[in-house]
């Protein structure tokens, strides 16, 4: 069985590579442009992880982690943030908003997977690490 990720990004090339390299290592991935579209989808797939981009038009993606951490469902659900921000206090923001990982963007294709298993580990899907 799959382990499913929600992808929740706004840019249309970001989706396809980042889709493209969680679907050649095993996974299946759903995706949602915006804030949202996002919470909505996980509210009815409960997705093993999420994938957040921060830099959301609309609602960004500190507020939909906060949203997402409301929901019960999603208790054990790893959310990671996908970003191009990357100032200092970035990473901190993302985790206080409810990130429990944060990537910075450009992502690097030869090991954006094994980053990603790093914080929420294929074996413990649906699991978030204290």
């Amino acid at each position: 069985m799959s382990r499913t990720v929600l992808l929740i990004e706004d840019n249309e090339q970001n989706r396809y590579l980042t889709s493209f390299l969680l679907v050649r290592n095993g996974y299946a991935v759903s995706m949602a442009e915006n804030g949202l579209k996002g919470i909505a989808l996980a509210a009815e797939t409960v997705p093993d992880l999420i994938l957040l981009d921060i830099q959301l038009p609309g609602m960004d993606g500190h507020q939909v982690a906060r949203v997402l951490r409301q929901m019960p469902a999603l208790d054990a659900t790893p959310i990671i943030a996908v970003t191009s921000y990357a100032m200092v206090g970035d990473r901190e923001k993302s985790l206080e908003a409810g990130c429990d990982g944060y990537i910075e963007k450009p992502i690097n294709p030869e090991t954006f997977v094994a980053e990603i298993e790093q914080v929420a580990p294929p074996g413990r899907a649906g699991t978030r690490i204290p």
